[in-house]
């Protein structure tokens, strides 16, 4: 066991994250961490690492055991280069190769048995960590992570903090890869990466060394990368654990709920048959008459009737013992199955055949070029994929569009009658503002209107509106963030990889309100799932042109 997590709990005030969470991880087990957003899934990833403090329970990882961290937010790196971080990450390595120096040059010189057999067993220890995380193929080790996570063009030479953020994502992670924990904690590791490289990692971690606790959305990923599921269940705050993959996860999970539900419903049919046998009985035995015995045995008439009474009271109690026997062990009622109802009503139809049409239109940094003289159009009917490597100029061309990014040549037309509605890839809002203000923020109405309206889309409950956007997870910011989407009623949209940082359940009603919106759908994206049920054209973005557009369905 390379991790034993014993009854650990959590609490924020008055609210319950973790309840008695207890498990163990052994190497060459691949779990994927899965439950809603808000559910608890990050804090359990603090806590592993120890950036939070539990209420109550134990973490123990085994001897020399060491854990790897990648959070969702990816940190700055302020002052160093690449090769600072390279070099950091593979440090342990390099003392573990130190380490194996000293005890070989100690085991020549000791004459001593006991001392022998000691540095022995350090040095085998030793040996096999160095072994096991590629200490004789480092430099051949790198340069694979650095060429499969795509970032092998970047100088080494360069500062961290001037990369782009996808750049630093993958950066981050190639450096914790480099270090070769024995357990590699993920938050969405994939949400900064392209196909290839989602690919690539796919297969690095189904024969990494060691063991892996990933959260992540990616429904391919998880189907690729995990053999087992756990859920933190959103009602109880526990963790409940499945074998398989995230397909065998979605059927128990189907099989779990049916069951639940029949059991209940003849546990509580059980009990109003018991409740309606209870009432007869009581109704009886305060009527109980017996008319005068016929042979005026008076002593026969009173035992006949007290053994009737007896009888009745013995069944009366009998019935009333199950009963509470019952309701002391009741099956809890399944709660309702959250319905989102993530619709878009666009206050307008689009009237014109061409919504949005680039004509000659360039984009460049300094000396890179971004954007070389394209030329699209977007129908009223689109449903459009684009994707193309990290750094290749999507989210630039979508921020062209929507008027925050200025062209270097071209022109960007729109139909008069579009409403465009955007959402940025990370979350852009004011962290002081609470839930309710980020949502009514520059719409008319009164508050109560907006607060039954957020809640009508079953994103949030009604204990969420007073928090402030600081104390909300990325997924949950991501969630209001859908939400101010919807309430612009837009009729043309604009996605910036739409399905990061969103639960599952949360993600397969997001996806229902897109495949159903009347206007036009242009997604940047990487989630092979999501691009399987959106479908449309695929474009593909590359050395500044669109060289691709190919239905999107034949992605794999």
């Amino acid at each position: 066991m390379l991790l034993t997590v014993k009854n650990i709990t959590k609490t924020y005030g008055i609210i319950t994250v973790l309840n008695d969470i207890s498990f163990v991880l052994n190497r060459q087990e691949r779990i994927g961490l899965v439950g809603p957003n808000g559910v608890g899934k990050s804090t359990l990833l603090h806590i592993l690492t120890r950036q939070e403090n539990a209420d109550q329970g134990s973490i123990v990882y085994a001897n020399g055991v060491e854990y790897g961290f990648l959070a969702q937010s990816t940190p700055q790196f302020y002052g160093q280069t690449i090769d600072d971080l390279l070099l950091e990450s593979v440090g342990n390595l390099r003392q573990l190769e130190v380490r194996m120096h000293q005890l070989e040059q100690s085991m020549a010189q000791t004459s001593n048995q006991q001392d022998l057999d000691r540095l022995l067993e350090e040095y085998n220890t030793v040996s096999t960590q160095f072994v096991e995380r590629g200490g004789y193929e480092l430099d051949h080790h790198i340069d694979r992570v650095l060429a499969g996570l795509r970032i092998n063009y970047l100088p080494r030479t360069q500062t961290v903090s001037t990369l782009s953020g996808g750049e630093k994502a993958r950066v981050g992670l190639a450096a914790l890869l480099l270090r070769s924990p024995d357990v590699l904690l993920l938050d969405e590791p994939t949400n900064h990466l392209d196909f290839a490289s989602i690919e690539w990692l796919e297969s690095y971690l189904a024969d990494y060394h060691g063991a892996l606790l990933v959260v992540s959305h990616d429904r391919h990923f998880l189907n690729k990368a995990i053999n087992y599921i756990f859920e933190i269940d959103e009602h109880q705050h526990q963790l409940k654990m499945y074998t398989g993959n995230y397909d065998a996860y979605v059927e128990a999970k189907k099989a779990e709920r049916i069951q639940w539900e029949e059991t209940y419903a003849q546990q509580q049919e059980e009990m109003q048959q018991l409740r309606k046998r209870i009432r007869e009985l009581r109704k009886s035995a305060s009527r109980t008459s017996f008319g005068p015995p016929r042979d005026n045995d008076k002593y026969a008439y009173n035992g006949h009737v007290q053994s009737k009474q007896n009888s009745s009271a013995s069944r009366l109690r009998g019935a009333e013992q199950q009963l509470k026997l019952l309701e002391a062990n009741a099956v809890p009622k399944p709660p309702k199955i959250l319905r989102v109802n993530s619709q878009f009503n666009p206050e307008q139809t689009i009237q014109s055949e061409v919504v949005i049409r680039l004509t000659q239109v360039s984009k460049s940094f300094g000396e890179r070029v971004i954007l070389q003289q394209i030329n699209a159009e977007v129908s009223s009917d689109a449903r459009i994929l684009l994707t193309g490597a990290n750094g290749t100029g999507k989210t630039t061309l979508f921020k062209m569009i929507m008027g925050l990014e200025t062209l270097d040549a071209g022109e960007i037309q729109f139909s008069p009658s579009a409403r465009i509605g955007y959402l940025p890839q990370d979350p852009l809002l004011d962290p002081e503002k609470t839930v309710i203000e980020t949502y009514r923020y520059d719409q008319v109405g009164y508050e109560d209107e907006f607060t039954g309206r957020l809640i009508g889309y079953g994103l949030f409950k009604l204990e969420d509106m007073q928090k402030k956007v600081e104390q909300l997870s990325l997924g949950q910011k991501r969630k209001l963030e859908i939400a101010r989407l919807m309430a612009q009623n837009p009729n043309v949209l604009l996605l910036d990889e739409p399905t990061n940082y969103i639960s599952l359940d949360i993600l397969e009603a997001f996806e229902h309100a897109i495949m159903h919106f009347p206007g036009p759908v242009i997604a940047i994206t990487h989630d092979r799932w999501f691009m399987q049920r959106i479908g449309g054209m695929l474009w593909e973005l590359k050395e500044g042109q669109i060289v691709a557009q190919i239905p999107a369905q034949l992605v794999r």
